[in-house]
């Protein structure tokens, strides 16, 4: 099963919200999804960006692949940086 880090969307019409969640990559955007590891909100002035480190660090290194979106917030969350550096022994 290919499983992917994404992001759902909630919230109001105009008003978006999003949870980052591990899906299926079969299943639709805002579908069934296997764990919800973070939340993000576009909207507040700045970005409000809240990821559980450690579930996201395990899912990487179990296989998820990030979507585009996903891998831009943990990259500047610092959390691809700490996958790398772990996946090469440092």
């Amino acid at each position: 099963m290919a499983v992917k880090i994404r992001l759902k969307r909630m919230g109001a019409k105009k008003s978006p919200f999003y949870r980052i969640v591990v899906a299926d990559a079969r299943a639709p955007r805002d579908g069934r999804s296997i764990e919800t590891i973070g939340t993000y909100n576009p909207v507040s002035q700045p970005a409000e960006v809240k990821i559980n480190e450690e579930l996201a660090l395990k899912w990487l290194q179990d296989g998820a692949k990030p979507s585009d979106t996903v891998r831009n917030l943990f990259s500047n969350e610092g959390i691809m940086e700490k996958f790398h550096n772990a996946k090469l022994g440092k």
